[in-house]
C-alpha cells in the first residue's frame, strides 16, 4: 500500500493527528524521560508506521531505506568534514585562520566575517558539508573571543541554510526551476538578492540576540577530546584558505559541467564528462581535500604517516552519535512520508483557492512540517502548483519569484523530523529545547523573510 492509498484510507484529519501525536511522543521521550534520541526516534518511527496503517511487513524496509538514504547523503560528508576539521585544528591551521580573520575584521565583526565567508562557501557546497568544514574555524574563534558559541555559529549556519534553499546549483531550487520553467541564471541572481537579507536578519541580528541570551560553551566534538595545544609553527592563513577552497573549486567545476549539460553544450554520455562529474561530486571533493590536507598539514610538516592516521582516527569517534541521530531523524521523516501525511495535507491545501503565489508557500511549509525534508517539500510543492503556474502566464521574474516563495515555505519550522535539526543541535551540543529556540526560529525567520522579499519581487518587478 503506497502513501497515496494510505492517505485515501485515513483521510487528512486522522493522519495529521497521528503525526502530531508522534512528534509529541518523541519530545516526551527525549525531554521528560531522557531516552537517547537515537532510540526514541527509532521507537517512535516504528510505532507511527504501525498506527498509520503501513503494512507490518513493509515497516522495517521503509525505516531502513529512509535511514540509509539519509546516511547516504550525510555520513560521508560528516566523516570527511570531521577529518578535515581535526587536521586543521591539530596543525594550528584553524587558529591561524581565526587570528587572520580577527585581525582583518576586528573582534566585534568576527561573526559577520565568519557568516560572509560561509555565504561564499555556500554557493557551490551543500549545507551539511559546508557547516562541518567551517565548524573548526567557528569553534576556534569562539574560544578565542568568548561570548558563547551561538554568537559565531548562528551566522554561519544561517548563511549555509539560506544559500542552500534559495540559490542554484543546490538541488531544491534547481528542480523547482525546471518544473516551473524558470530561468536558472535569473534565479541565481534573484536567489542571492533574497538570501543575503535573510542571512543578515536571521544570522546576524537574530544570532546576536539569541547568542547573548543563550551562552553555550564551545564543544570538543571536532577535537577528538580535550582541546589540543596550539602548534608553535602553524600554517599560513593562505594555506588554510587554499585547502578550504579546494573542495569548493572541485564542486564548482562539477556545477559548471552540469550546467553545460542542461544547456546542451556537452554530450552527457561522453566518458570524460561522466568521469568529471564523478570526481566533482561533493563526497569525492571532500575526500580529495582530506588527502591533500593530510600531506600539507601533516606529512609535509614533519608528522609521520602513523601520526596522521591517528589524527584522522581520533576525529571519527565523537561524530558517530551525530551521524546515527541524523540518520534516525531522516528515518522518522521517511516514515511520515510513507504514511501519506504529506500527500493528504498537500492535496487538501491545493484545493483551498488561494492565490498561486501564497498557496505555493503554504503547501511547501505544510510539507516541510509534515515530513521534514526541505528539498522534498520544495520539489513536491513545485509539482503541485506547476499546472496553475503554467496557465497563469507569468513573466520570467514572476516565475523565479514563485520558486523563491516555494523555497521559503520549504525551510520554515524545522523540527524533530528534519535531519538538519539533529545535525545542528548535536554539533552545537544543544538539547532539544534549545535547538527549538535557536535553529527552528532561525529557519522560520529565513523562510518568512524570503517569502516577503519574493512577494516584493513578484509584485513590483
Amino acid at each position: 500500500m503506497n502513501s497515496t492509498a494510505l492517505a485515501h484510507v485515513w483521510g487528512t484529519g486522522p493522519l495529521l493527528v497521528i503525526a502530531a501525536v508522534a512528534v509529541l511522543l518523541l519530545l516526551l521521550l527525549i525531554i521528560q524521560f531522557r531516552i537517547h534520541a537515537f532510540l526514541a526516534l527509532t521507537m517512535v518511527s516504528l510505532v507511527t508506521g504501525l498506527v498509520a496503517g503501513i503494512p507490518p511487513a513493509k515497516i522495517v524496509p521503509v525505516l531502513t531505506e529512509a535511514f540509509g538514504q539519509t546516511l547516504g547523503g550525510v555520513a560521508l560528508l560528516i566523516g570527511f568534514g570531521a577529518m578535515l576539521g581535526r587536521l586543521l585544528e591539530v596543525s594550528g591551521g584553524a587558529q591561524s585562520l581565526a587570528d587572520a580573520l580577527i585581525h582583518r575584521f576586528g573582534e566585534k565583526r568576527a561573526p559577520f566575517a565568519l557568516g560572509f565567508a560561509s555565504l561564499l562557501f555556500g554557493f557551490p557546497i551543500f549545507f551539511d558539508a559546508g557547516l562541518v568544514v567551517m565548524l573548526p574555524i567557528v569553534f576556534t574563534v569562539a574560544r578565542r573571543l568568548g561570548g558563547g558559541l551561538l554568537l559565531y555559529g548562528i551566522p554561519v549556519a544561517a548563511a549555509f541554510s539560506a544559500m542552500h534553499v534559495f540559490v542554484p546549483p543546490h538541488p531544491g531550487p534547481v528542480a523547482a526551476s525546471e518544473l516551473l520553467k524558470a530561468d536558472v541564471g535569473l534565479l541565481i541572481l534573484l536567489g542571492i538578492l533574497v538570501a543575503i537579507p535573510a542571512w543578515l536578519i536571521g544570522g546576524q541580528i537574530f544570532g546576536s540576540f539569541i547568542g547573548k541570551r543563550i551562552v553555550l560553551p564551545v564543544p570538543d566534538i571536532l577535537s577528538g577530546g580535550k582541546q589540543v595545544e596550539q602548534d608553535p609553527n602553524p600554517p599560513k592563513p593562505s594555506t588554510v584558505i587554499g585547502i578550504l577552497l579546494l573542495p569548493l573549486a572541485i564542486i564548482f567545476v562539477n556545477t559548471g559541467l552540469d550546467f553545460s549539460r542542461a544547456q546542451g553544450w556537452v554530450d552527457p554520455n561522453a566518458t570524460w564528462y561522466q568521469i568529471g562529474r564523478a570526481f566533482g561530486a561533493t563526497p569525492v571533493a571532500l575526500l580529495i581535500a582530506v588527502l591533500v590536507a593530510s600531506y600539507v598539514l601533516g606529512i609535509r610538516r614533519g608528522r609521520t604517516a602513523k601520526m596522521v592516521e591517528g589524527i584522522l582516527d581520533s576525529s571519527l569517534g565523537p561524530i558517530c552519535a551525530i551521524t546515527l541521530i541524523t540518520g534516525a531523524g531522516g528515518m522518522f521523516g521517511g516514515i511520515l512520508r510513507a504514511s501519506g501525511i504529506g500527500d493528504a495535507l498537500a492535496t487538501t491545501l491545493d484545493g483551498l483557492g488561494m492565490p498561486i503565489f501564497v498557496a505555493g508557500f503554504v503547501i511547501a511549509a505544510a510539507l516541510r512540517v509534515a515530513q521534514g525534508s526541505a528539498t522534498v517539500a520544495l520539489i513536491t510543492a513545485a509539482g503541485l502548483v506547476q499546472p496553475a503556474v503554467a496557465a497563469a502566464g507569468y513573466s520570467e521574474v514572476q516565475l523565479c519569484a514563485t520558486v523563491l516563495a516555494l523555497a521559503s515555505g520549504s525551510v520554515v519550522l524545522s523540527h524533530v523530523n528534519d535531519s538538519g535539526f539533529w545535525l545542528v543541535g548535536r554539533f552545537f551540543e544543544m538539547d532539544v529545547k534549545t535547538t527549538f529556540k535557536t535553529w527552528t526560529v532561525l529557519e522560520t525567520l529565513i523562510g518568512l523573510i524570503g517569502f516577503a522579499l519574493a512577494g516584493v519581487i513578484f509584485l513590483f518587478f
